[in-house]
């Protein structure tokens, strides 16, 4: 079907430099969605539903503040950042629900002007707590294709690494190829990235069916992962750090266009 929203397969890989090394690599596919288009998506695919059960699924209620009004929630963000919303195009890259089950340790919501212009982009992070935080990061009228975004760690996401450090992101927008790369410095410097490399796939019925027979039970595996993995960085020694209860399940963190001048 025509439209933005697409598929990406590619890799999830996370390097670990201290203090003691490790790394990962998974096979992993992500959907964009243009939530204009969610409608169109669920009337014209079969194995697709938007607000409902299907073999694959996406509930506006699994991202924002829960409330199921997705544009609402971004625009009021892009506000607090100091950009006045006029109805452009958002869209996320996330995992779908596959069989109803659907864990997204980090959502990336796109934001545009009318004009197609990429005006904020917003970063939508889960922990196996229950809870969310969204850091809200307008862009810079001279960005090239590559974006760069930095603020401060304000979320407590995993118990191998501490609250007092800062994010780098480093973003290729989605096209014919999508990058999200995330560097966490600490006070020692860099210590840790992760990034999914992904290119685009149309989405469709047939391309829904390959994806789930080449990506079986994909979300879970994501849950199964984080704790196998969490199992070896104890099995090394990596010091661990006690979950800090977060001020309420759902937070964000806004960086103003003034704040990025």
């Amino acid at each position: 079907m025509s439209g933005t929203s697409a598929l990406y397969a590619g890799m999830v890989t996370h390097a670990r430099l201290r203090p003691r090394a490790h790394r990962l690599g998974y096979r992993v596919f992500s959907a964009l969605f243009d939530i204009d288009e969610l409608p169109q998506l669920d009337r014209s695919l079969r194995l697709f539903g938007h607000n409902r059960r299907a073999l694959y699924s996406f509930h506006d209620r699994d991202h924002g503040d829960g409330s199921g009004r997705l544009r609402p929630w971004v625009e009021t963000k892009l506000l607090a950042a100091g950009i006045e919303p006029d109805g452009g195009a958002i869209r996320l890259l996330c995992y779908p629900r596959i069989l109803g089950f659907v864990f997204n340790p980090l959502t990336v919501f796109f934001c545009h002007d009318r004009n197609g212009q990429l005006v904020a982009i917003l970063y939508e992070v889960a922990n196996t707590h229950g809870e969310r935080h969204t850091y809200v990061i307008p862009t810079r009228s001279g960005d090239g294709p590559v974006v760069e975004q930095e603020c401060a760690k304000d979320f407590f996401v995993s118990p191998f690494v501490a609250m007092d450090c800062r994010y780098r992101f480093r973003i290729g927008p989605p096209g014919d190829k999508v990058l999200v790369s995330i560097a966490e410095d600490d006070a020692d410097g860099l210590f840790l990235t992760a990034t999914f490399a992904g290119r685009r796939v149309p989405i469709s019925d047939g391309r829904l069916l390959r994806m789930l027979l080449a990506y079986p039970l994909m979300t879970l595996k994501v849950v199964a992962g984080i704790h196998w993995e969490a199992l070896k960085l104890w099995w090394k020694g990596i010091p661990v750090f006690a979950h800090g209860k977060a001020a309420a399940p759902i937070g964000e963190t806004v960086v103003t266009v003034a704040d990025r001048r």
